[in-house]
């Protein structure tokens, strides 16, 4: 099979017009008739995104609508694990090609909303909008002898397509949290604050931020130390798993302390274990010698009914 393989390569390099490149790839186009994806060389040779994150930024966009491209997903279907998936996905969400929101279905049940763009930039000049049709769910059905395979229609070049409006749900993001502010912003907390967000290009280099910023984001850190979080560990939240390339460094500090604030500590009541209620004891009955709960000695519920019916 190799050697038939190098055979029709071989011929099909005699067939490329022109002299063959020195050194470098050569490519041998044969068009597709079936099964293929257009991807833009936007996506395919981005210099801003990882190697990983081209790859899947491609496989989403080969799937049907309706295909779960989630982390779990992705993990089992390719050898790379959670973590390096997790950054791709968040790689081709800070470059606009992925948007992941949060929607509350009819049932009341919150479900992630996933939508792939092919062309970001397109997107926000008012480009044209294909629209793409659900893959239909698979249904048993008895099995019946198949029509011959109709031969298909030729791709349609993706300026002919007639222009859609871009669907509502897919334009307006929502809004963003506001910064959290504390109870009081004393002026050792502010400093604190403050030195604390000028520290964070110590722990992370992406992390620089101008004095504006600081002092803009100083009341956020400030909400984090009143309510009683370490300054080590408010660094560790702002600073582990950044989004690579970390091109908006005030944005991702300000996201992180809106969204990953604790609660207050709680108080001594709350952390009180609960009272248990009294229980009643066993006394022994003075008649028959049964066990029984009472609070007081004497007899029992039997003991006491054939007095009753004694007197």
């Amino acid at each position: 099979m190799a050697t038939q393989h190098d055979i029709a390569l071989t011929h099909a390099l005699t067939g490329i017009p022109g002299p063959l490149p020195p050194s470098g790839v050569i490519h041998v186009a044969i068009p597709h008739t079936s099964r293929f994806t257009i991807v833009g060389n936007h996506l395919a040779q981005h210099d801003g995104l990882s190697l990983t994150a081209i790859g899947i930024g491609v496989h989403i966009q080969s799937l049907p609508a309706g295909s779960q491209v989630g982390i779990k997903a992705l993990t089992a279907r390719f050898a790379e694990g959670e973590t390096t998936i997790a950054a791709a996905l968040r790689e081709l969400e800070s470059h606009g090609y992925l948007h992941r929101t949060r929607a509350r279905l009819a049932n009341g049940r919150m479900v992630t909303r996933t939508v792939f763009c092919n062309q970001p930039g397109a997107l926000l000049r008012g480009g044209a909008v294909v629209p793409v049709a659900v893959a239909p769910r698979p249904v048993m059905r008895p099995a019946v002898p198949a029509p011959p395979p109709a031969p298909e229609p030729a791709p349609v070049p993706e300026e002919e397509h007639p222009p859609v409006r871009v669907p509502s749900r897919i334009g307006p993001k929502p809004p963003r949290r506001p910064l959290p502010q504390p109870r009081e912003l004393t002026p050792e907390l502010h400093r604190a604050a403050s030195a604390l967000l000028a520290d964070l290009r110590r722990h992370a280099p992406e992390l620089v931020l101008s004095e504006d910023d600081v002092e803009e984001l100083a009341p956020g850190a400030a909400a984090w130390l009143e309510r009683g979080a370490h300054p080590d560990a408010v660094r560790h939240a702002l600073t582990t798993e950044l989004p690579q390339p970390s091109r908006y460094p005030a944005k991702i500090v300000r996201h992180r302390l809106a969204v990953l604030l604790p609660p207050p500590l709680p108080g001594a009541q709350e952390l009180a274990p609960a009272r248990r209620a009294p229980v009643t004891p066993f006394q022994t009955c003075e008649g028959c010698d049964r066990a029984f709960r009472s609070p007081d000695p004497g007899h029992c519920r039997d003991c006491r009914g054939q007095y009753w019916e004694a007197a």
